[in-house]
């Protein structure tokens, strides 16, 4: 499919319609990480700008399973991005505030980084590593094959999977490839192919409906910008949100949020052609 030209917006006024520019039809925009606004230590063009005039208007809504948004939002500013602890959206710390709240009472063998273990006690969550009545896997830098032969064990003997994610990789500065969360639940699958995991972050609704909560906005009303279309886009149109892709794929709406910013383009409804809505 051919990109769809994004031109300036012109000065005069315009009523909404179905065609309108993105930026006529949104009060608010839920954002993407990992890929839109950054790529590691790497700002991506336009992603302060946007920021900036969106403050008070945005959310961002990740499927970061690594940080807490307290720990993750003063990285950000250092990088010359404004951002509150409150506009984070983190799908690692979301999964652990649903266990709290669902499930307060279980006992929790967590695969995750250190500052999730923190967050985790903090909510006063049961972290154990055997006989678990939950595994929460997440994106833990150190998994090896301990870490697999004790979720398989645990799996084996009837815990419920949740995962942070599924995605297997986000992109990386110079254009590396990060495994992700979703590539350490192949390997666990692959030994208890049985089981059946719940995903809770993006496309899953649970992550984008904070985002929302916070916004105080309809789906109507708000705009989701990413770089993913199996997650950001799929996850948009599921919740009835207008969507835009950035990135180099060839149904991306710009190569980087940059080119959003007095562009004309009209929000996605519906994901492009050959692309998968089952996930």
């Amino acid at each position: 499919m051919t990109r769809i030209a994004c031109t300036p917006v012109s000065d005069s006024p315009q009523a909404p319609t179905a065609e309108s520019p993105w930026t006529v039809r949104s009060r608010g925009l839920i954002l993407d990480l990992d890929g839109t606004l950054i790529r590691g230590y790497e700002v991506i063009p336009g992603a302060s700008e946007l920021l900036t005039r969106w403050a008070g208007r945005c959310v961002i809504v990740s499927n970061n399973s690594t940080d807490t948004a307290a720990g993750l939002a003063p990285r950000l500013r250092a990088m010359g991005l404004p951002v509150e602890a409150d506009t984070l959206v983190l799908a690692g710390e979301q999964a652990l505030r649903h266990i709290a709240r669902q499930h307060p009472r279980a006992r929790l063998l967590l695969c995750a980084s250190d500052a999730l273990r923190a967050c985790a006690a903090g909510l006063g969550l049961a972290l154990v590593e055997r006989d678990a009545d939950i595994v929460l896997l997440a994106r833990d830098l150190a998994f090896g094959y301990g870490t697999l032969q004790s979720l398989a064990r645990e799996l084996a003997r009837g815990a419920a999977l949740m995962v942070s994610n599924g995605d297997l990789t986000h992109p990386g500065p110079q254009g590396a490839i990060v495994p992700e969360t979703g590539a350490l639940l192949q390997s666990v699958l692959a030994c208890a192919p049985g089981v059946r995991p719940r995903i809770l972050g993006k496309p899953g609704a649970m992550l984008l409906e904070e985002g929302l909560r916070r916004l105080g906005l309809t789906p109507a009303d708000t705009t989701v910008i990413g770089d993913n279309v199996r997650t950001d886009g799929l996850g948009a149109v599921r919740l009835g949100m207008g969507y835009l892709l950035v990135g180099n794929a060839p149904y991306a709406d710009a190569p980087d949020v940059a080119g959003l910013l007095d562009s004309a383009c009209p929000r996605r409804h519906a994901l492009p052609a050959g692309i998968e809505g089952d996930q």
